[in-house]
């Protein structure tokens, strides 16, 4: 019995030393999970039991455990590299099987011919989420691989133009008829890019000209340097607009003024028609400023970069300034992870053990959250797996031992005369 317990030692202190090598290997893996051996120990059966004088055959591996904790994060340079800080796995896809990695090492592959890319690991497994719709919006159907389009963003025909600026109360009415090419005929001016339908750009200005009344200006406009004709502030092409201050020089004309026309020269859609909104505006005795101005439109743009958020949202960056949704990274959670069946290159399959998975957005319910332009580091403790090396050396070396001193016991028995 004693070569038996001893050969059970040596076997059991060899896969010891299989696994404590293999986390030691991967211990700068990303995404690799540590194991553990676990021991139990063999007695020998009997028809009518031993009672407690018993005597144990050895030892076997009943398992080999893994352990899910969590992993340093390491910052990166890859908007794509993706860190879970939390439960969950990313949920990978090649062939329609899905498999389960908690390695966020990703990039996109080769566009087709509809300009669709995928966003892959290095073996080309193409990351699962949720598309969007038309709007943008995130549909939170069953998961499939995310692709990313590099189409052209549409321009936006500009419909709103918003402006807040201070008029200088203390200024005199010009003596001078309005003349856009004659300074002295206004007071203040300020110019505003408006988009037409198809992306082009063009300069709208405003003039400020001081009215005979009391706590009153007229505004006229010009659009790319053509002429008041071809802009109407709502009175009529060239004619300006009044806008009135109270004596304590808030903005007393009604906002917004709609239907502002501007005659553009383009093959766009024309007259361009929006909205101005002064709301904010005031008459104060301090010099003329502007103190925001913006609108909603803008001009076509090219894809620039992606960018993921915490709770998996992958944005593209445009060219012009615009940012657009286009997928959001999906995760899944399992009750037993220790059911989990490991297939290599950091990879997991579920099996019946582990029960349903839980799948839904990052930072939902039980998953982590993600953080973009990092990766989660192995788990791997180097220090305590050098020491668990010592010690199953001297495991093995224990058991050994036992062996010869059994050999010594039979050579002795067979010596006897």
């Amino acid at each position: 019995m004693g070569f038996q317990q001893g050969l059970s030692g040596l076997n059991g202190a060899a896969r010891n030393l299989d696994v404590i090598g293999n986390n030691i290997a991967n211990a700068t893996t990303v995404g690799f999970k540590s194991s553990s051996t676990q021991f139990a120990d063999v007695y020998a059966t009997s028809l009518y039991g031993a009672g407690g004088l018993q005597v144990g055959i050895g030892t076997k591996v009943s398992d080999i455990a893994q352990q899910f904790n969590q992993g340093n994060i390491t910052i990166t340079n890859n908007p794509l590299d993706l860190a879970i800080s939390g439960e969950g796995f990313f949920m990978v896809n090649q062939g329609g099987a899905t498999a389960y990695t908690r390695n966020g090492q990703y990039h996109l592959d080769k566009p087709d011919a509809n300009g669709l890319s995928h966003i892959v690991n290095s073996e080309g497994r193409q990351l699962m989420g949720y598309g969007v719709d038309t709007n943008g919006n995130i549909v939170a159907a069953s998961p499939a691989p995310l692709q990313i389009t590099f189409a052209d963003i549409s321009p936006r025909e500009t419909g709103n133009v918003f402006l807040v600026a201070n008029l200088d109360s203390t200024q005199s009415q010009p003596g001078v008829a309005f003349a856009t090419n004659n300074a002295a005929s206004y007071n203040d001016s300020t110019s505003i890019t408006v988009y037409d339908s198809l992306g082009n750009s063009h300069a709208m200005t405003l003039y400020f000209v001081k009215a005979a009344a009391p706590n009153t200006w007229s505004v006229y406009g010009d659009v790319d340097g053509t002429g008041i004709a071809n802009v109407d502030l709502g009175a009529g092409a060239g004619t300006p607009i009044s806008v009135a201050f109270n004596a304590s020089g808030t903005l007393t004309t009604a906002m917004p003024i709609a239907d502002v026309d501007l005659t553009i020269i383009s093959g766009a859609t024309n007259p361009l028609d929006f909205n101005l909104d002064l709301t904010g505006t005031t008459q104060y005795g301090s010099a003329f400023g502007v103190n925001s101005v913006s609108q909603d439109g803008f001009a076509s743009g090219r894809l620039a970069g992606l960018t993921v958020g915490e709770d998996g949202t992958v944005q593209g960056r445009y060219t012009n300034s615009q940012s657009k949704v286009l997928g959001q990274v999906a995760m899944a959670y399992f009750a037993n992870t220790q059911g989990m069946q490991a297939i290599g290159n950091n990879l997991w399959v579920d099996t019946a053990e582990t029960g349903q998975a839980v799948i839904g957005a990052p930072g939902t319910g039980v998953l982590g959250a993600i953080q973009s332009g990092a990766v989660e580091d192995s788990n791997v403790d180097l220090t305590a797996e050098l020491v668990n090396l010592i010690v199953a050396q001297r495991m093995y070396q224990a058991n050994a031992q036992t062996i010869r001193a059994q050999d010594q016991i039979l050579q002795t028995l067979v010596n006897l005369r």
